[in-house]
C-alpha cells in the first residue's frame, strides 16, 4: 500500500520565514527527517524536514516565497502511511512526555543543591580560583588539567598546565581545599582572570558542630518550611546586582553540537534575549539567548567548543531580580568536563601514535583554516562540505547576498582536485601537511635488531622540539667560533668568591656573569645583535633594553630564563638573581614574565665540557651566544709561550639580518671584554 501524504510545515519559532533553498526536487526518494527546503529566519536558518520515507510527488513552493507553522510545502508518496502516521504521533507523544518530566527531573538537583548550602556555610565557603598574571594579554593554550572533582588540594598545588611560545607553567591553589567544580578542559585558551576551578575551603563561620546539629534537625523538623523561606528570601537576595550563569537551554538534541560563533566577549551588555553563542546542528543553526540583561563578567565558550543542554556559556551580572533555575549549572557538569577532557587526552594520544607510525616529522602541522561563522550555507550544504573536508570560508557563493549553494561546494571540490600534485604519493613523498616538504623517515620496528626500551619525551621536550625545529629550518644560521682569555676574570673571580665567604654573605660568583656584562656592553656597540626581523620582513625592531636569556637545564628540560636590564645591574647584582632565578627554574616555579622579554640568549655548557657546539638562535631574537668548557692554552706574549685560560665562544646568528664581517666584530669585541674587564666601565 502507498499514500500521498501532505508536507506541513512545524513550529518554525516565527510568525513567516523566507524559503532560501529547495534541498529536493520532484521524484527525489529521500529518507524521513531529510531536508526538502532551507528556510531562514532573523537569527538562523535551518531544514524544514520530511515526516516520513518515500517519493516526493510535488512540491507548492519555490525559493522567495515565505511560508510559516501549517502552511502546506508539498506532497510525498509513503508507504504504509498508517505505521508512519502511528510512528509519528508515538514521537510527538514522547516528546511531549519527555518535556513534562523534565521540570520533574531537575527539581530534586535543585532541591539538593538548595539544602546543601546552608550546611556547607556553617564551618566552609565556596571560592572562585582564577587564572593570575601570566605575563601575557594574549590567550595561553591549557595543555593539561591536574585536578578534578572531588580532588583534596594543598595551597600552590597545580591546577593547570598553560603553554605560551617559550614555556610551560602551572597554574597554583590560593588556598587549600576540595575541587567542586572544573570549568577548563585540555585545550582551551584561557587568560589573567578566567576562572578556573571551584574551591570549598575552610571558612571562619560559628561553631560547626551547631551548626551541623541546627540543620539536621530543621531539615527533620520541616522541610516543606525551608523550601518556603528559601523561596521568599531569594527576592531579598537580589534586590542589588548579582552575578548568574547562564547556560544551554534544551535544544532538541540529546548529543552535544557546534560552536560555530562566539557574540560576545568579557564586557559586553546584553539585553535580554541577546544571542551569546551560535550553534549548529545537523538541521539548523541556532544562537543561545540571554536569560536576562546586565554585563558580561567572564566567556567560558569559544568557536569550535562542542556543547549540549546545561553547558555553562557566560557569567553574567544583572542589576536585580532572581536569577531562573535554568540558567543554574547540573550538578553533573563537572562529570561531563571530565568526560570531555578524558576523551580530548585519548584522541591526542591516538593521532601522535598515528603520525608516529607513519613516519610524520615532529613539525607542527599547519594550522587548520577554522570556520569563523562568517560563511553563509545552509545546514545542508554545511553538511556536505564536511562529508568533502570542505572550509567554506574559501568558497565563493554565489546564492542571495552570496549565499553557499550545494553547487558551489561541488565546484570548490572540482577545482581543487584538477590543481597538479607537487608530489607523487609514495614513501619518499614529503606528507601533506608538512609545511617545509621535509621528507619523513621511514618507520622502522627496531625490536627486530635486539631488545629496546621506549622512554617518553618530557613535556618540556615535546613543547620545545616543534620550535626549534622551526628555528633551524627557517632561519639561515652562520656560527662564528672565537675563544676569549679569561685568566685575569678567573683570579678577580676568586678572589671575590674568597672575600664574600669570609664575610658569609652565602652569595657566589659564576663565570657566566661576567660573560653576561661582556656580551651587554658589545650589544650596546653593535646594537642590530639586539633586534629582531618584523613580521613582514621589511624592516628591523631594535630595541633600547638589553634582557639576556639564560638557557637553564632543569630534570624536565631546558628552559630560558630573562634576567632584565644586564647593562644596567653590577656583577653582585647579577650574581643574585642568576642564582634565584636558577633555584625557581630547577623547581619548575617560573612565570611565563620570567620568560619573556629576552633579547639575546647565552648558553653556557661550561660546566661539563665540549670545545665548541652550534646553538639554535631563539626567535625572535637574532644571535644567540655559545660558551664552552676553559682551558688552560700555552698562548706566545711576544717572547715565549706562557699557559692562560682560554673559553671558547661560539656566536650564531640570523643571517638575513647579520652579516659575516658584523658577526665577527661582534665576537672579538665580547672576547675582548671578557679579557680586560676594565673595558666595561668604559
Amino acid at each position: 500500500m502507498s499514500d500521498i501524504q501532505k508536507i506541513i510545515v512545524p513550529d518554525v519559532g516565527g510568525d513567516e520565514v523566507e524559503v532560501i533553498e529547495l534541498c529536493v526536487a520532484v521524484g527525489d526518494n529521500i529518507e524521513a527527517d531529510e531536508g526538502v527546503v532551507t528556510v531562514e529566519s532573523d537569527k538562523a536558518s535551518m531544514d524544514i524536514p520530511a515526516p516520513f520515507e518515500g517519493e516526493i510527488v510535488s512540491l507548492s513552493v519555490s525559493v522567495g516565497d515565505k511560508i510559516k507553522e501549517g502552511d502546506v510545502i508539498g506532497e510525498m508518496k509513503v508507504a504504509n502511511g498508517d505505521s508512519a502516521d502511528e510512528g509519528a504521533s508515538e514521537e510527538n507523544a514522547s516528546d511531549e512526555s519527555s518535556k513534562e518530566d523534565a521540570p520533574k527531573q531537575e527539581a530534586p538537583k535543585d532541591e539538593s543543591k538548595s539544602e546543601a548550602a546552608p550546611a556547607a556555610s556553617g564551618s566552609s565557603e565556596v571560592i572562585e580560583v582564577a587564572v593570575p598574571d601570566i605575563g601575557s594579554d594574549d590567550e595561553v593554550d591549557v595543555i593539561d588539567v591536574l585536578v578534578s572533582v572531588g580532588d583534596t588540594i594543598e595551597k600552590e598545588d597545580g591546577l593547570i598546565t598553560l603553554e605560551t611560545d617559550k614555556a610551560t607553567m602551572d597554574v597554583p591553589s590560593t588556598h587549600a581545599g576540595t575541587v567542586k567544580e572544573v570549568f577548563i578542559s585540555t585545550g582551551d585558551k584561557v587568560k589573567e582572570g578566567t576562572v578556573v576551578i571551584k574551591l570549598e575551603v575552610a571558612g571562619s563561620g560559628s561553631s560547626s558542630s551547631e551548626s551541623a546539629s541546627s540543620d539536621a534537625s530543621s531539615e527533620a523538623s520541616a522541610p516543606a518550611a525551608q523550601e518556603s523561606e528559601k523561596q521568599e528570601s531569594a527576592p531579598a537576595a537580589s534586590a542589588g546586582s548579582e552575578t548568574i550563569e547562564v547556560a544551554v537551554p534544551d535544544i532538541g538534541e540529546d548529543g552535544e553540537v557546534d560552536v560555530i560563533d562566539v557574540l560576545v566577549s568579557a564586557g559586553d551588555t546584553v539585553e535580554k534575549e541577546d544571542g551569546l553563542i551560535t550553534l549548529e546542528t545537523d538541521k539548523a543553526t541556532m544562537d543561545v539567548p540571554s536569560t536576562h540583561a546586565g554585563t558580561i563578567k567572564e566567556v567560558f565558550i569559544k568557536t569550535g567548543d562542542k556543547v549540549k543542554q546545561g553547558t555553562l556559556v557566560v557569567k553574567l551580572e544583572t542589576s536585580g531580580g532572581s536569577s531562573s533555575s535554568a540558567a543554574e549549572k547540573p550538578a553533573e557538569a563537572p562529570k561531563q568536563e571530565e568526560t570531555k577532557q578524558d576523551s580530548q587526552q585519548e584522541e591526542t594520544q591516538q593521532a601522535s601514535q598515528q603520525e608516529a607510525s607513519q613516519g610524520r616529522s615532529p613539525v607542527p602541522p599547519a594550522p587548520e583554516a577554522k570556520n569563523t561563522g562568517k560563511a553563509h550555507a545552509s545546514p545542508s550544504v554545511r553538511r556536505i562540505a564536511r562529508e568533502f573536508g570542505v572550509d567554506l570560508t574559501q568558497v565563493n557563493g554565489s546564492g542571495p547576498k552570496n549565499r553557499i549553494l550545494k553547487e558551489d561546494v561541488q565546484a570548490y571540490v572540482k577545482a581543487e582536485l584538477a590543481k597538479p600534485r607537487t608530489a607523487a604519493a609514495s614513501g619518499s613523498a614529503p606528507v601533506g601537511d608538512n609545511v617545509l616538504q621535509i621528507v619523513p623517515v621511514k618507520p622502522v620496528d627496531h625490536s627486530k635488531f635486539g631488545e629496546i626500551e621506549e622512554q617518553k619525551l618530557s613535556r618540556i621536550q615535546k613543547i620545545s622540539g616543534p620550535f626549534l625545529h622551526r628555528n633551524w629550518a627557517t632561519i639561515p644560521h652562520v656560527t662564528q667560533f672565537d675563544e676569549a682569555d679569561i685568566t685575569e676574570v678567573e683570579e678577580f673571580r676568586k678572589e671575590q668568591n674568597a672575600y664574600h665567604a669570609k664575610i658569609k654573605s652565602g652569595l657566589k660568583i659564576t663565570p657566566l656573569v661576567f660573560v653576561m656584562k661582556a656580551v651587554a656592553k658589545a650589544l650596546e656597540k653593535y646594537e642590530v645583535f639586539n633586534s629582531s626581523l618584523s613580521d613582514d620582513g621589511e624592516s628591523l625592531i631594535i630595541k633600547k633594553f638589553i634582557n639576556i636569556g639564560i638557557a637553564v637545564e632543569t630534570p624536565g628540560g631546558l628552559v630560558v630564563p630573562v634576567i632584565r636590564d644586564v647593562n644596567k645591574k653590577g656583577i653582585e647584582q647579577l650574581s643574585q638573581e642568576l642564582i634565584d632565578t636558577s633555584k625557581k627554574a630547577r623547581e619548575g616555579k617560573l612565570k611565563a614574565a620570567d620568560m619573556q622579554g629576552g633579547t639575546f640568549t647565552i648558553s653556557s655548557l661550561g660546566g661539563i665540557g665540549g670545545t665548541a657546539f652550534t646553538p639554535i638562535v631563539n626567535a625572535p631574537e637574532v644571535a644567540i651566544l655559545g660558551v664552552s668548557k676553559s682551558e688552560m692554552k700555552p698562548k706566545w706574549n711576544g717572547k715565549e709561550f706562557e699557559p692562560r685560560l682560554m673559553v671558547p665562544l661560539s656566536l650564531s646568528y640570523d643571517h638575513r639580518v647579520i652579516d659575516g664581517a658584523v658577526g665577527a666584530r661582534f665576537s672579538t669585541e665580547v672576547a675582548a671584554n671578557l679579557t680586560d674587564l676594565r673595558r666595561i666601565i668604559l
